[in-house]
Parts: structure tokens; sequence; C-alpha cells
């Protein structure tokens, strides 16, 4: 391994290859930065350029695409509430509270310098583990992937707010909303009531950007508000985190890596999902539960971590097994496969240098990220700072262009404006909008796998009979009767402080 890394890496060192990682990054965080571009289609887009590269080159700039995209998305999610992609929906919790409070550049910062420590770290670990560990995917079947959704349900609670009652019943909504269009398992369509728009059902993009952006300019106006943030700022440097901030940010990130990469091996397990388990995570190890979502700065960290670590630990089974774990790697498989090269087990013997030379690339392209991002931190949270009847209708612009792009129909545009009135009236409410998105993206996997597992037996006993899922499943139930009994204590304790208080 050591051996094949630095010849690898010391090929990625060409002025070439440097090259395809620097343009890769920059177009990645610029489509992560646009609403509704997430990699995918940034990749899909790009794809022919791929014939006319080497595959080397062609490989690594579609590689910077994928991991730029991940922490671009940060970047409207922390400052404007508007998540760039799906994976940056949980970092606008506690990121666009900083941004509110004069902190954006604190935010920023941590984003980018937990995506590099993910970066790298994945990429080691890709180096150090390869075929190996990408060997554990393929013992999870459909039970377990049952279990693990159900385990994933436990965040819902972390997202509850003041009523859990109520955070159930929108997760169930968003699963409602997940399920109308086309039946996965038979192809037959259901609860579209006749519209041929709903026979795809509802993509996610548009309902996020009325969830968050749309709905959030509408709160704003609604506010007078005359800026994000008005008071000063500092200089760039000021804004880097250091001292016991810096230290939580990084331990945050590092708990973030490590749920990220693992979660990330197992084919369907979004970087979104990853990343509302691992704020779920910091959530429940921080003694201080009650102030995520007011501006923590781990609650930017974990996420922004865990979604960087799941898009290079989906890798290893691209690599290794030819297996994508996610649409933006199939279509890097699709990358792969124009050049001739086929993945799989012979791939690491076949064209040993050409995938140690795409390894050492990602050391360069996350260091590249870095350099790139860091110093502008300044430059972007001075938008909190624009005036806000300048900055409105330029976010609202910016949702439409985001809402109609992915399908290219006016249909999501529509779509987007509903979800953000929907949203508007939710936040007057006070009920928690992750919520909902979160049963969006859990709704397909939780149906798919539950029928499929069925299917093999005939009967829900096979959740029972198998160690995995049985495991999942008990740390699902004990997790959840804990935060209960944990929120009821805590409930007990303000108000026997509150009742002494009174008292004296």
């Amino acid at each position: 391994m050591d051996v094949g890394l630095l010849s690898g890496l010391a090929n990625a060192m060409s002025l070439a290859n440097i090259g395809f990682a620097l343009i890769g990054c920059l177009l990645g965080t610029l489509v992560g930065i646009l609403p509704g571009l997430g990699p995918a289609s940034a990749m899909a887009i790009l794809l022919p350029v791929a014939l006319y590269l080497p595959p080397a080159g062609a490989i690594i700039i579609m590689s910077g695409i994928y991991y730029g995209a991940m922490y671009g998305g940060s970047t409207t999610a922390i400052l404007m509430n508007i998540p760039g992609e799906v994976a940056s929906v949980v970092t606008t919790q506690d990121g666009f509270a900083m941004t509110k409070q004069g902190r954006a550049g604190e935010a920023l910062a941590i984003a980018a310098i937990g995506s590099y420590l993910a970066g790298m770290l994945g990429t080691l670990a890709i180096a150090v583990l390869g075929p190996t560990v990408a060997d554990l995917a393929l013992h999870f079947g459909p039970p377990e992937y049952f279990g693990l959704v159900l385990f994933s349900m436990t965040a819902l609670v972390s997202f509850s707010g003041r009523s859990i009652l109520a955070a159930l019943m929108l997760g169930v909504l968003g699963m409602w909303l997940a399920s109308i269009g086309t039946d996965p398992l038979t192809g037959t369509q259901r609860l579209n009531f006749g519209s041929i728009q709903l026979m795809k059902g509802f993509d996610v993009v548009p309902v996020l950007i009325g969830l968050f952006g749309i709905a959030e300019v509408l709160s704003t106006l609604e506010q007078k508000t005359q800026q994000i943030y008005a008071g000063r700022l500092g200089s760039a440097w000021s804004m880097i985190p250091r001292g016991v901030e810096l230290v939580r940010g990084l331990a945050a990130s590092l708990r973030g890596t490590l749920i990220g990469f693992v979660l990330g091996l197992l084919p369907g397990m979004l970087p979104a999902l990853t990343a509302y388990l691992s704020y779920d995570v910091e959530r429940q190890v921080s003694r201080t539960p009650e102030k995520f979502g007011t501006g923590m700065i781990e609650g930017v960290a974990a996420p922004e971590a865990a979604n960087n670590a799941t898009a290079m630990a989906g890798f290893i089974p691209l690599l290794s097994l030819g297996i994508p774990t996610t649409p933006a790697l199939a279509i890097l498989l699709g990358t792969l496969m124009i050049n001739g090269l086929t993945p799989g087990p012979m791939l690491f013997q076949q064209q040993a240098l050409l995938v140690w030379t795409v390894i050492g690339s990602m050391l360069i392209a996350n260091t590249a990220l870095l350099i790139l991002n860091l110093p502008l931190v300044g430059l972007w949270a001075r938008i909190s700072q624009i005036p806000y009847h300048v900055l409105g209708p330029i976010v609202l612009c910016v949702c439409v262009v985001g809402a109609y792009a992915p399908r290219n129909t006016m249909f999501d545009v529509w779509v987007a404006i509903l979800f953000g009135i929907v949203g508007y009236v939710l936040r007057r409410l006070g009920m928690p909008l992750a919520v909902l998105v979160l049963g969006l993206l859990l709704g397909p996997l939780f149906e798919q796998s539950l029928r499929q597992s069925i299917a093999l037996e005939g009967t829900p006993a096979i959740f029972f009979t198998r160690p995995i899922p049985l495991a999942l499943m008990i740390a699902a139930a004990l997790v959840l009767a804990g935060t209960v009994w944990l929120r009821r204590r805590s409930r007990t304790v303000q108000g026997l402080i509150h009742e002494s208080v009174n008292q004296s």
C-alpha cells in the first residue's frame, strides 16, 4: 500500500493532474452553492468531457466535482438558510443561527476544516482498507437495511423540538409524500390523483428549496429584517475558530467522519442521512443538547464532516467491487467504463498505477478545497450584511432557478412555492422542518427494505431471526426510550429550579 500510494501521489503531482483536481474542485464548489444542481447533475452534464481526457484526468476531474459539491452546498445553507444540496439540509440548523449571531465566518471555516479532515482521513482509509472493508457491505441484505433505517428514525426525536408527537406526525407526512408516484417494486402508479406530473413523485430539491429558501424569505420579510446580521464582522483571520471552539469543532468533525465513512460503505446510504445521524449523535453526547439549533459549532462540523466522509467512503465499493453507492458515483462508474476500465478486484492489479493516482489526487484535491475556500471565508460572511431588500429578491431568483433546474419543468417551481408557504406556516407554528425532510429521505428506503425483507420469508419474523437487524431494532428502542426519559427528567429539573426561584 505504501509504495502504491507514494507512486500514485507522485504521479498525481504532475501539472496536468493538479490542474484537473483544481478545476474539478472549483466546479464542484460552485455547483454545490447553486440549489438544485447537485454533484450528480453537474457530473452528468460534464460527462462528455471525459471522452476527450486521458483516463486518469477524466476520473480526477469528476471526483473533484463530486466532493467539491459536498462542501459547496454548505455555503448557502450557512449564509442564507438555503441548502445547496440535500446533504446540507441539517447544516442549516446551527449554521444559519451562527450567521444571525455574526459568526458566519466561524461556521464557514469549521465546515471547510471539517470537510478537509474528513476528506484526508477518508482518503487514507481508502488506501489502507480498500477491498477488505468493502466486503462488509455485502453482508447487508434488506432486513439489515430495515434495521438501519429504523435506527436512523430515532433522529426524528432529536429534531422534534417541543412536541415529539407533532414531530412524528411530520415524519409520517414526509414518508407519505415520498410514496407518491411509482411503486418501486411493482412499477404501478399510486397517489398521483391522475396527475401526469406526479407520476415521478415529488423531487426532493424543489421541496427543500421551498421549505428552507422561500419560507426563510417570507419569514424574514414578515419580521422586516434589514440585514441578516447588522453588527461588525472584523477581519477574515478573526473569523477562524480557535481555542475551545476549535477543539469542540474538531472533535465533532472526527466523530462525524467516523459515522459518515462507516455508513458510507453501504449502498443507498446517502450523505444526507449520515449527516442527520452525525448531528443526532452530537446532540446525544453533548452536555447541552438543548442549545442545538441556536448556533452550536458541533452542529455544523459533524454533519459537514459526515457528508464528506460518506462521499469518500463510496469510492471503496466503487473501485473494489464495481458497486456505486450514490447516483453521482454511478456516473463516475460510467466515466470509468467509457475509458475502458472495469471496476472490481482486478482493477487494483491490472491498473494499479491509475487507481493509486486517483487516490493520491484525492489528497491533493482536498487540500486544494481548503486552500480555495478558507481565504474566502471573510468575503462569503459579508453576504450576511447585504441589505435584505437587495438580498431577498436575489435569493428568490436563485430558488426559482434551483427548483426548475433538476427536471426542467415549471411544475417543480410551483412545488417549491407551495412548500415555501407550507414551510412558512410550520415555522409560525414552531414545527421542526428538518423532521419532514428526514421522513421524505427515509421513506423510500424504509418501504423498500421492509417489503423486500418480508418477501424473502413471507413473514416479519425475519427481523428477529437475523442478528444485525435485531440488534439495530433493540438499539433504536433503547435510544428512543433514553431520549424521552432524559427530556422528561430535564423538564422536571427545570420545573423544580423554577419553583425554588419563585419561593425564594
